[in-house]
């Protein structure tokens, strides 16, 4: 039977792992940096790694570059695609891969027709990182849950999320994304980072980071601009419009500065590799995503001793540990958005750059891979 249950009594720690992180996704955001950033640290640890993706995708081409081996798959379905698992399990035989870990919810059938193949010559991981949303407690989702050996949560109100709304009730933990802080601790004078992005330097200065999306919140904040009391700061909007979705929303956002006569205080920059010159030059980061699951962007402007005024919903809330590390104002609320900057502005609101970046260290990449490490079985 393809859903048969079992049980999970796997110890890796004697014997050579084989890391297969498999994505079918032909986008390139924040999972697949995340499947991928992983993937390289561990290969970096010691551990054999492969990457199991679409030809000509993003995520394969990225994975080249950064020196990692690939395997090609082919695009499968959601659900019930049995050719497809087929030949992945062949291949995951052909390697002698035992370790098989995921991130998309578009992988996880597929995974679990694999794992009823093969049984406990693998181990199956799913690295959560979009939240549940619906229950999901019914008989098919309940037996494709068995077959994960896994479930990470980057969150804790992500890990209830899975408590709440499912039957699983194998090996369930919480392990965040994690970040390589090294990149954040050396950087140059805020008015050095200011110069390099042509943002002017006698003024107070939001940050928003992101594809130019109606997700994102660019519009929300362009919004709260023309409600807030203030007009003394100014807004740097860094980004570039989403791949293949064309130029309707960026349009809509040059449409809405000039209409407002917001030219000379919203500075729009394209997106660039090195971010942590982005948050070095703003005073505070503006996440406005309606409910970001865990949002990368939060820890990056932590990890440069900048506060956060988020969306409260999603992670966020939690990253800024009750206001610890920012402000929160109401999900896609522009009215509060500018209650709060207004707030801000009006307080100087202090927050202590060196407590900010203490609080980013939760995320380190090294301690981060260690809990996966230990979580998988590969080491005691």
């Amino acid at each position: 039977m393809l859903f048969a249950k079992h049980e999970v009594t796997l110890n890796f720690t004697e014997m050579k792992a084989t890391l297969g992180y498999l994505c079918s996704s032909t986008s390139w955001g924040g999972l697949e940096m995340n499947h991928l950033r992983n993937a390289f640290w561990m290969q970096n640890r010691g551990h054999c790694v492969l990457i199991l993706c679409v030809e000509g995708s993003p995520l394969a081409q990225h994975a080249v570059e950064m020196m990692l081996k690939v395997i090609h798959i082919k695009k499968h379905r959601k659900y019930y695609d049995f050719k497809n698992a087929r030949s992945l399990t062949r291949i995951i035989k052909d390697k002698s891969i035992t370790h098989l870990i995921i991130r998309s919810n578009e992988d996880v059938s597929i995974s679990a027709a694999v794992k009823s193949k093969l049984g406990r010559r693998l181990h199956t991981s799913y690295f959560m990182e979009m939240q549940i949303g619906v229950k999901k407690t019914n008989l098919l989702h309940t037996l494709r849950f068995r077959y994960i050996d896994l479930w990470s949560c980057p969150l804790n109100w992500l890990k209830e999320q899975v408590e709440k709304l499912t039957n699983f009730h194998n090996k369930l933990v919480v392990i965040p994304s994690g970040l390589n802080l090294e990149q954040f601790s050396r950087l140059p004078e805020k008015s050095d980072s200011r110069s390099e992005l042509e943002l002017p330097n006698n003024v107070f200065i939001f940050g928003l980071i992101g594809r130019f999306d109606r997700q994102k919140g660019q519009l929300l904040l362009l919004d709260a601009m023309t409600k807030s009391k203030h007009s003394n700061y100014s807004v740097v909007l860094l980004g570039e419009p989403t791949l293949n979705e064309g130029d309707i929303y960026y349009n809509q956002m040059t449409a809405i500065i000039d209409e407002k006569s917001l030219n000379e205080r919203v500075h729009i920059r394209p997106f660039r590799k090195d971010a942590e010159v982005f948050y070095n030059a703003i005073d505070w980061l503006v996440m406005a995503t309606e409910a970001e699951t865990f949002g990368m962007v939060t820890i990056e402007a932590l990890a440069c001793g900048r506060p956060v005024l988020g969306s409260n919903a999603g992670g966020t809330p939690e990253i800024l540990q009750n206001e610890k590390g920012g402000r929160l104002f109401h999900t896609l609320d522009s009215t509060d958005l500018a209650l709060q900057i207004d707030h801000i502005l009006d307080n100087s609101d202090h927050y202590n750059s060196d407590e900010l970046k203490q609080m980013a260290k939760a995320y380190n990449h090294i301690d981060v891979c260690k809990k996966v490490e230990k979580a998988l079985g590969l080491v005691e």
